[in-house]
C-alpha cells in the first residue's frame, strides 16, 4: 500500500475527499484545485489531529500557503474545522 493510501483512508483523509468532493459537485470548487488540494495532503506533515464534539482541530508543520501571486511557509499552523450544517440549526 503506498503512503498516500494509508493517509487517504484514514478517517481524516475519507473526510477530506467527501468535502473536496461535496465542493465540486455544488460549484464551489474546481475538480483540479481538488485534486491538487489531494496531492498537498498526501506531502504535508499533520503534527497532531484531535475531533472532539463535532469540531476538528488540526496542527500542521512547516506549511505552505500558496496563490497566484505569492507562497507563504510557517513553521506551525492551527486549523479549526466543523460541519456547517451544524451552525444553521
Amino acid at each position: 500500500m503506498a503512503t498516500f493510501e494509508l493517509y487517504r483512508r484514514s478517517t481524516i483523509g475519507m473526510c477530506l475527499t467527501e468535502t473536496l468532493d461535496e465542493m465540486v459537485s455544488n460549484g464551489t470548487l474546481s475538480p483540479e484545485l481538488a485534486i491538487e488540494v489531494l496531492v498537498q495532503f498526501d506531502k504535508g506533515h499533520l503534527h497532531t489531529y484531535r475531533f472532539c464534539d463535532n469540531v476538528w482541530t488540526f496542527i500542521l508543520q512547516g506549511a505552505s500557503f500558496k496563490s497566484e501571486d505569492f507562497v507563504q511557509n510557517v513553521d506551525r499552523v492551527k486549523i479549526v474545522a466543523c460541519d456547517s450544517k451544524l451552525l444553521s440549526q
